[in-house]
């Protein structure tokens, strides 16, 4: 992996996890709505799962190989 690849993988892993706290700070809000869309609710949860996933693989290819 060159250096521009790891900088690269860095840069997304900041950008996911800028955009997965900002959905924690929206699913809060509208949490506490009394009248909240649930439908929203789930999908914005569903999108923060996701992005958590993005971020634990893209983690993982930062990990150099160990032979076995």
């Amino acid at each position: 992996m060159t250096m521009t690849d790891r900088e690269e993988i860095l840069r997304r892993i900041i950008e996911l996890e800028v955009e997965h706290r900002d959905l924690d700070a929206v699913i809060e809000v509208l949490t506490r709505e009394v009248l909240h869309e649930e439908l929203q609710l789930r999908r914005l949860k569903k999108r923060k799962l996701q992005l958590k996933d993005q971020i634990t693989l893209l983690k993982m290819q930062l990990i150099p190989d160990i032979p076995a």
